[in-house]
């Protein structure tokens, strides 16, 4: 196995709540800027890593109902509930709202006109839920939503970030669980990534020319981050047998990295598979993960213009879980048991 590969900490941040009481946080990055955001039932925090600022946004449900996304300059939350994507500012009011279909998990075909009409539901307390994500330049909101005249059917709509105007709308033909998206650093793309459980569950490709969406389906793979440049991304499949990197442009895949070719198994295993998620913080290098949910995970540096691996991560403190996307020249884990978030950065060597 080659030299170990330093990794340098650039910030601890405290997470705003304790474990237990609010969703696992996350870390957003546009303009340089970069924002760990973590969601309570009754506010949303925001804290800006460069300020050490803490803002709160008021949420319109309980965190177990859909997801959440905030704008490039943070002033902006939007929530995708199971009746409505709802963009929320920093003293609680609705700035705008998209009503679609119902995410219940089973039937359901009512127009809801608030939280409490399926607050005790229970059908509803076990949905699936969609998810939204803001364009670079914050111009554009881009949200996975069930369609609202035919149940179950599932589109992609692309909306104005300033009022909540419907510019564009394609189906997906998937039957999600959840989704996930993978912003472009720029340009007219968008990733979506719909965990349908099973092995062929798809990532959808996105592209808006201004008046059309359209998009590239990618059965079986899920995307972990998108290069600096914008020109590549890369996924790993359900099974995590290998990364794919695939081209901006079209969509297509361009080279694989398969997990037994690269990585040795880890002591006591007979096999090896990559996480989940992982992060594209170089042009020449990718920090991904295996055993991502052990006590003692191991990451490593892959080289996406060969697909190679250039070898494993040494981190200076403990890390847990997988390596998550912090933008160019940043990844960032999760420390101290998920009471701190930790970001990082290559040695000047590397």
């Amino acid at each position: 196995m080659s030299t170990p590969i330093p990794a340098r900490l650039v910030a601890e941040v405290p997470t705003p709540f304790a474990p237990g009481t609010a969703d696992a946080p996350f870390v957003l990055h546009s303009g340089g800027r970069r924002r760990v955001v973590q969601r309570g039932d009754a506010r949303l925090a925001v804290l800006d890593v460069e300020s050490g600022d803490i803002r709160s946004f008021p949420t319109p449900w309980p965190r177990t109902f859909g997801t959440v996304t905030l704008s490039p300059n943070g002033d902006l939350a939007v929530f995708s509930g199971l009746h409505a994507v709802r963009a929320v500012d920093a003293s609680g009011a609705t700035r705008w709202e998209v009503r679609h279909g119902c995410w219940s998990a089973r039937e359901c075909t009512l127009v809801h006109d608030s939280f409490a009409e399926y607050a005790n539901d229970e059908g509803h307390d076990y949905a699936d839920s969609g998810s939204a994500a803001f364009r670079a330049d914050g111009k554009l909101v881009w949200a996975h939503v069930r369609q609202a005249q035919a149940w179950a059917d599932e589109e992609w709509l692309v909306l104005d970030a300033l009022d909540g105007t419907v510019l564009g709308r394609a189906g997906t033909g998937t039957v999600g669980s959840g989704s996930f998206s993978s912003p472009h650093p720029h340009g007219p793309y968008m990733g979506l990534s719909v965990g349908e459980g099973d092995e062929d569950s798809p990532a959808l490709w996105g592209h808006w020319d201004g008046t059309r969406l359209t998009f590239e389906r990618i059965d079986g793979v899920l995307i972990q981050d998108v290069s600096p440049s914008g020109h590549d991304f890369l996924c790993t499949d359900p099974g995590q047998w290998a990364l794919y990197l695939h081209a901006a442009a079209d969509g297509a895949e361009t080279n694989r990295l398969d997990a037994v070719d690269a990585v040795p198994p880890a002591p006591g295993e007979d096999t090896v598979e990559w996480d989940y998620e992982g992060a594209y913080p170089y042009e020449d290098g990718a920090v991904v993960g295996t055993e991502g949910d052990c006590e003692t995970p191991r990451h490593w540096l892959v080289d996406p213009r060969t697909m190679s691996l250039r070898g494993r991560i040494a981190y200076p403190a403990p890390v847990f879980g997988s390596p998550r996307p912090a933008g160019p020249g940043v990844w960032w884990t999760a420390a101290d048991e998920g009471r701190a978030v930790r970001l990082w950065t290559l040695g000047a060597e590397h």
